[in-house]
């Protein structure tokens, strides 16, 4: 396992300067948890710039899933393809709320991005939103060269969530992936650990949100479909790259299933960004930007 370290926090307060003033802003104009509808409404507004330009954005529907498909270099062949999958605690947000970085992700490595609008909960619970995260996995096999991709150079992908979601779905089929690009994704529901202690309050994403997501998600938590650091084998996974915030209640579970992988023969790379938050991919700060950089550095790698 190799492990990279980005920025530097301020004396007294862990967060950087800029992501304190981010932080402040965006927890004050976030609900709390509860209600859903509000919830909603803010991840919707969002605090994120528009992305780059790519020169071909188009939506379609893959195994019945609605699906925008990101191309770069249109007419190229044997690239990477990205299946990639939304945060938002698997009940928020959608295509429009991560359009910027999924963006950054096609521009940045030349891959193919494929963004997965999944079902969200409460509505539609556990194993809605993995079954569609399989779904669009297969999709995206069967039309990898159609699209101008290597179907040996498959990733899944997805932040918070969405990156439980690609661990999951890798978990499920490892045959069928040549990378997991796991940004900041929870992995345990029993949430147990130093991290979610020391910054499970005022750093924006907290442990009673996230304690709430996990009870609308549903499923059986000991279940490795829904806590994927329970899985008992983790032997076979592909090439993985981990992104995590410092100042995040869901650091832990990254590291300790870096751990694991590492254990179990998977090669694997931990991005540790100090002075940042839950959420930082993405967002106006510098480790954000050198964050999404490094990801899509890690993507266009792909063998």
């Amino acid at each position: 396992m190799s492990e990279h370290l980005a920025g530097r926090g301020t004396v007294g307060d862990p967060l950087s300067p800029g992501a304190r003033a981010l932080c402040d802003a965006m927890t004050a104009a976030f609900p709390g948890p509860g209600d859903v509808a509000a919830l909603r409404a803010a991840a919707a507004v969002g605090g994120r710039s528009a992305g780059p330009e790519v020169a071909s954005v188009r939506d379609a529907e893959a195994g019945g899933v609605p699906v925008r498909v990101y191309d770069p270099a249109p007419g190229s062949a044997g690239r990477p393809l990205a299946v990639f999958f939304h945060g938002g605690g698997w009940m928020m947000c959608g295509l429009a709320t991560h359009d910027a970085t999924c963006r950054s992700l096609a521009a940045g490595s030349g891959a193919v991005v494929v963004s997965a609008d999944y079902r969200l909960a409460p509505e539609h619970p556990w194993p809605a939103a993995p079954d569609d995260a399989l779904n669009v996995l297969l999709w995206a096999r069967a039309q990898a060269l159609a699209l101008g991709c290597d179907p040996g150079r498959v990733v899944v992908a997805g932040d918070s969530s969405g990156g439980n979601l690609a661990a999951v779905t890798a978990l499920r089929a490892p045959e069928l992936v040549a990378g997991q690009l796991l940004v900041y994704p929870p992995l345990d529901a029993a949430m147990a650990t130093e991290s979610t202690a020391a910054y499970g309050e005022g750093h924006f994403h907290t442990a009673a949100h996230m304690a709430w997501y996990w009870e609308q998600y549903g499923g059986d938590p000991a279940h490795p479909h829904v806590s994927p650091l329970r899985a008992p084998d983790l032997s076979g996974l592909p090439r993985t790259l981990l992104v995590l915030a410092d100042c995040d209640p869901l650091r832990d579970e990254g590291l300790a299933y870096a751990r694991r992988l590492g254990a179990a023969g998977v090669e694997c790379a931990v991005h540790l960004y100090p002075g940042v938050f839950h959420g930082f991919l993405g967002l106006p700060l510098p480790a954000g930007r050198e964050a999404l950089a490094a990801a899509a550095a890690w993507l266009r790698a792909t063998p």
